[in-house]
């Protein structure tokens, strides 16, 4: 706090003077100094010795009170002013504590508007939270930033992704929806589809490269995920709100950050662990050890189509290429 904005602290001294017990130690003094002066003019005599007698007990009287006055106005700043001080400011920090709690349960920590290309504060924060968690949680329609992430870190999480099914004809024109409203009128609805589905398939190929990265992942495959991207952390939850219609023109949109104890915190977790355990999900896995037979087994089962050697070193490169580009633009070079 600067010197202007401290408020002016209490001197007694200046508090006796400013009230009528000042005043009249003021009058005492004049008189004093009168009756001494008169005495000093007289001759000598009855009369000098009574003024000149008046005027010192005067000035005794004034000098005494003076103290005196000091000394009550000193004990009276102690015994009453300084208590209701630091009572008022105990209560003051009560209530800061409580507002901060109440904005911590209810309020994010951090929000990042929508852009049109990866923010890198956003994504330098959220790396952070990465490298301080043990459980990542992440829920969209593909997989393929969490695995970027992954591969851009050096420890190992335990990785539950949530995923839309690509064999779901619902579930690709919902996600299509937005992004059609994105590119606008030019917008060609089945190259989008497909592309999204080649998404789903690039996320796949992106969780296998990054299967060393963690302890374990476990891959849930639901039909019409919501549209708000979720990623989840120890400490923080991220909610990444594509489904606000004022980010529509972006293609990152307006992202909160929510920290551990917070109501939202606590909502969505209940609810990924939900889904994670629901009987009408489809549910996979991925190990440190999983071979790339084993691998394209487990993507057939998800995508319904085969995997080949061909289509796998294809779809391997793309998402190098992606990776690399993402955490150009995000400011996430190693």
């Amino acid at each position: 706090m600067s010197a202007e904005a401290r408020p002016p602290r209490h001197n007694p001294l200046q508090e006796i003077f400013w009230t009528r017990t000042g005043l009249l130690l003021l009058v005492l003094v004049v008189l004093s100094g009168v009756c001494l002066t008169i005495s000093g003019a007289m001759p000598l005599g009855m009369g000098r010795n009574l003024v000149n007698a008046a005027g010192t007990g005067t000035l005794v009287s004034a000098i005494v009170g003076f103290g005196q006055t000091l000394i009550t106005a000193t004990a009276a700043q102690r015994a009453l002013v300084s208590p209701v001080i630091e009572e008022s400011r105990r209560t003051l920090r009560e209530l800061a504590a409580e507002y901060r709690s109440m904005n911590k349960e209810f309020f994010p920590t951090h929000v990042f508007e929508a852009t049109v290309q990866p923010d890198p504060a956003l994504n330098r924060l959220m790396m952070r939270d990465l490298h301080a968690t043990r459980q990542y949680f992440f829920r969209g329609f593909s997989a393929r930033y969490a695995a970027a992430r992954l591969l851009l870190s050096q420890a190992e999480w335990e990785l539950r992704v949530i995923i839309a099914d690509p064999r779901d004809a619902t579930t690709l024109s919902g996600r299509a929806r937005y992004l059609l409203r994105h590119e606008g009128a030019a917008a060609d609805a089945d190259r989008i589809q497909r592309e999204l589905s080649h998404e789903v398939s690039m996320g796949l190929i992106g969780l296998y490269l990054a299967r060393s990265r963690s302890t374990r992942i476990d891959v849930t495959v639901i039909a019409d995920p919501p549209l708000d991207r979720l990623e989840m952390f120890d400490d923080s939850v991220w909610i990444h709100l594509y489904s606000d219609v004022s980010s529509v023109s972006t293609l990152y949109p307006r992202t909160l950050r929510f920290s551990e104890g917070s109501f939202l915190y606590n909502m969505e977790r209940v609810e990924f662990l939900r889904v994670c355990q629901s009987r009408s999900a489809r549910h996979f896995q991925l190990a440190p050890d999983t071979t790339r037979q084993e691998f394209m087994a487990l993507y057939q089962k998800v995508t319904g189509h085969p995997l080949t050697e061909e289509v796998f070193r294809e779809l391997e490169t793309e998402f190098h290429v992606f990776q690399h580009n993402f955490s150009i633009a995000a400011s996430l070079e190693n």
